[in-house]
C-alpha cells in the first residue's frame, strides 16, 4: 500500500473510528428511547443506560435528552466528541479534507449544545447524525485505497461489535462484522498469526471484545 504510519497515528485513526461509531450508535438508541418516553414508557431511558452500566435519572423526555447527551457520566457524548476531535487533529494528514472539516463541525455542534441555555431537542440529534453520515461518506467515496483508511474502518467495526453484543442484536450479522474485522486486519498485516474471531453465543459472549483488543494491540505494535 506504500503509506507509512506511526503507531501513534494508527492508534488515533482507530479511536476516531470507534468514537464516531459510538456517537452514532448511541444517538440512534437515544432517539428510540426518547420516542418511547413520550409515548409508552417513561423508564425507557433508564433501561437504555443500564446497558452502558449507567444509572440515568431524568424528569421527562427533554430532560432525558440533556442528561443522556451532556450528563455527568462516562457516555457523555460531548466529551466523546472532544476525544474524537483530538484524534482527528493528530491524524489530520491521513483523513479526507472534507471529512476532517465535518468532524470539526460536529465538535462545534456538541460544544454549542453544551453551552446553549435551551434544552437539547431531537433536531440536535438529527443534525449530529447527518454530519456523521457525511463524515463516513466523505471517507469512503474514493474507496479504501490508503493504508490509513483501514484503521478508521477497523475502529468503526470494533465499536459496532461492542454495540451488537451490548444490545444483543442478531448473531448472523455480528458474525459478519467479526469476519470483516479479520479481513481488515489481514489487509493491514497479512503475515500476522492468530485465530479468526468468532463470537461464542453464551453468557460470556462479551469475552469476544477481549479477543479483539488483543488482536488490535498486536497489530499496532507488529
Amino acid at each position: 500500500m506504500g503509506q507509512l504510519l506511526t503507531a501513534n497515528v494508527a492508534t488515533n485513526l482507530y479511536w476516531l473510528g470507534r468514537y464516531l461509531e459510538r456517537i452514532e450508535g448511541t444517538l440512534y438508541e437515544i432517539n428510540k428511547a426518547y420516542d418511547k418516553i413520550i409515548d409508552v414508557d417513561k423508564n425507557a431511558g433508564v433501561v437504555l443506560y443500564k446497558k452502558f452500566d449507567i444509572d440515568l435519572e431524568y424528569s421527562g423526555a427533554l430532560d432525558f435528552l440533556s442528561k443522556a447527551i451532556l450528563g455527568d457520566h462516562e457516555a457523555n457524548l460531548a466529551n466523546v466528541m472532544k476525544n474524537a476531535r483530538e484524534n482527528s487533529i493528530i491524524s489530520r494528514a491521513n483523513i479526507e479534507e472534507s471529512a476532517f472539516g465535518e468532524i470539526i463541525e460536529l465538535h462545534e455542534l456538541f460544544q454549542g449544545i453544551s453551552k446553549c441555555p435551551r434544552p437539547v431537542d431531537y433536531r440536535d440529534i438529527d443534525s449530529a447524525l447527518s454530519l456523521i453520515s457525511e463524515i463516513w461518506g466523505a471517507n469512503t467515496k474514493m474507496g479504501h485505497r490508503r493504508f490509513s483508511d483501514h484503521f478508521l474502518k477497523l475502529g468503526k467495526l470494533v465499536e459496532e461489535v461492542d454495540f451488537r453484543i451490548r444490545f444483543n442484536r442478531g448473531e448472523e450479522m455480528t458474525e459478519f462484522v467479526l469476519q470483516n474485522i479479520d479481513r481488515v486486519i489481514k489487509a493491514l498485516e497479512p503475515d500476522m498469526k492468530g485465530e479468526k474471531l468468532k463470537k461464542e453465543y453464551s453468557d460470556k459472549s462479551i469475552d469476544i471484545m477481549d479477543s479483539i483488543y488483543k488482536k488490535i494491540d498486536k497489530l499496532i505494535i507488529y
